[in-house]
């Protein structure tokens, strides 16, 4: 005799390929008294402490500050790096702008003595002028103005007669022996010269007179101690008489 079919009675028709598709529900039991036993259930952290994931968990908990110093190390070393790139990149910008002003003052102080330069030739008509008493009038106004503007860029101009011979900022063109000088000196200035601060722009054009040479001091001298001797022979009265 088979055995009565209490499918029926549950409701339990019996589980098809559409029910398999569905979703199962699943009832977790979370009494901490066992309904069976009577005793008191452990709590679930303490079950996942003792549990191999619960050791997984504290090696994960204890490698962390390992993994965190070194994270912080490198970025500390990489800080370090960035900041030495910048701090090179600043100093080569500073030498940069520095190389760049002095360049442009360069450039400023060259344009300048080249305009003075062409401005020299005017400067010398003008000498010349004075020295012939034509700087009258407007002429000498205009000439004026001229000289203003060129001492206010720092020019001046030198070359006088008495001046020491310097052949690093006089040109000689003529040479002359005289008494009267103990060292080379200017006699005639045929062209002055101009210089800006320290800068010698031009030199001056001068005739120089040198010192008598010593043997022509010392054949100078002679003559004159044999024209005393023959003069005081003539005055002097002979024997005889």
């Amino acid at each position: 005799m088979s055995p009565p079919d209490s499918s029926g009675l549950y409701g339990d028709r019996g589980r098809s390929d559409e029910d398999a598709d569905q979703p199962r529900v699943v009832v977790r039991d979370k009494r901490r008294i066992d309904p069976v036993t009577g005793e008191v259930r452990e709590p679930a952290a303490a079950q996942a402490a003792s549990s191999p994931a619960g050791d997984n968990v504290t090696d994960t908990a204890t490698t962390a500050p390992s993994a965190a110093a070194d994270m912080a190390a490198d970025m500390t070393k990489e800080l370090a790096e960035r900041t030495e790139d910048l701090q090179r990149v600043s100093a080569e910008y500073a030498n940069y702008r520095r190389r760049v002003d002095r360049d442009r003052v360069l450039i400023g102080e060259l344009a300048q003595e080249r305009l003075v330069l062409d401005l020299l030739p005017v400067m010398d008509d003008i000498d010349r002028a004075r020295e012939h008493g034509d700087l009258t009038g407007a002429f000498k106004s205009t000439a004026d103005r001229l000289a203003g503007v060129l001492d206010r860029a720092g020019v001046q101009a030198y070359g006088e007669i008495g001046d020491p011979f310097d052949p690093g900022v006089h040109e000689a063109v003529l040479h002359s022996e005289s008494d009267d000088v103990d060292v080379p000196t200017c006699t005639h200035v045929m062209r002055r010269g101009y210089r800006r601060r320290d800068r010698v722009l031009r030199a001056a054009m001068v005739g120089v007179a040198d010192p008598v040479t010593p043997s022509a001091a010392d054949s100078v001298e002679s003559a004159d101690q044999e024209s005393s001797a023959e003069r005081a022979e003539d005055v002097a009265p002979s024997s005889d008489e």
